[in-house]
């Protein structure tokens, strides 16, 4: 069975949770896009040659998850070179056999606008913010002047800006818990997929 799941939506507003929960609770298999921007921008160097020559082990690298991390991932996926060279590697995965959740900023709208479901997944920029502070500290007002400035570059950006897919279904995670917000986005996947073979 070929059954894509595209979850876009901004910065720490629960997408990539919510994405693990629903590859796992349907057995389809789960790519962080956002990973490979990362390891890109964390190896340095040219970033279109570090995407065309990105290996698995770049992904398991220590520090993707720092907000230098992604930062860097931003503005490498701003680079049209790099969204190039990444795309196909995303497509394949989307429609191997098995069924695949991706999780990104274009999924829905770019690299899988055929996906079976769409989702957008967001919060408001105040509530993402406190959630990411909770998880790396420091400062949470810089906290949330990088969480807009990094919305502004990824929503105002001339290749593959983040917006939900026309089709897609919001869920707004503001003043949900995570538990209800996996529930939500279950519920889109299971209806689409119809009922269980008998």
């Amino acid at each position: 069975m070929i059954f894509t799941v595209a979850i876009d939506g901004p910065a720490a507003a629960g997408k990539g949770t919510i994405s693990r929960a629903v590859a796992e609770c349907f057995g389809f298999r789960h790519l962080d896009t956002g990973l490979l921007y990362r390891a890109v921008g964390v190896k340095g160097g040219d970033p279109a040659r570090a995407a065309r020559e990105l290996t698995p082990g770049d992904l398991a690298r220590d520090g993707l998850r720092t907000l230098e991390a992604g930062q860097a991932a931003s503005r490498a996926a701003a680079l049209p070179e790099v969204r190039a060279a990444l795309v196909d590697f995303q497509r394949r995965f989307a429609r191997s056999e098995g069924g695949a959740v991706l999780d990104g900023r274009d999924i829905g709208t770019v690299i899988c606008p055929e996906a079976e479901v769409k989702l957008y997944v967001t919060a408001s920029p105040e509530v993402r913010a406190h959630r990411r502070w909770l998880e790396v500290g420091g400062d949470e007002a810089r906290v949330l002047a990088e969480v807009r400035e990094r919305d502004a570059r990824d929503m105002g950006r001339a290749e593959a800006p983040l917006k939900p897919a026309a089709d897609a279904v919001v869920i707004d995670t503001s003043a949900m818990a995570i538990d209800e917000a996996v529930a939500a986005a279950v519920a889109v996947v299971a209806a689409r997929l119809g009922p269980a073979p008998a």
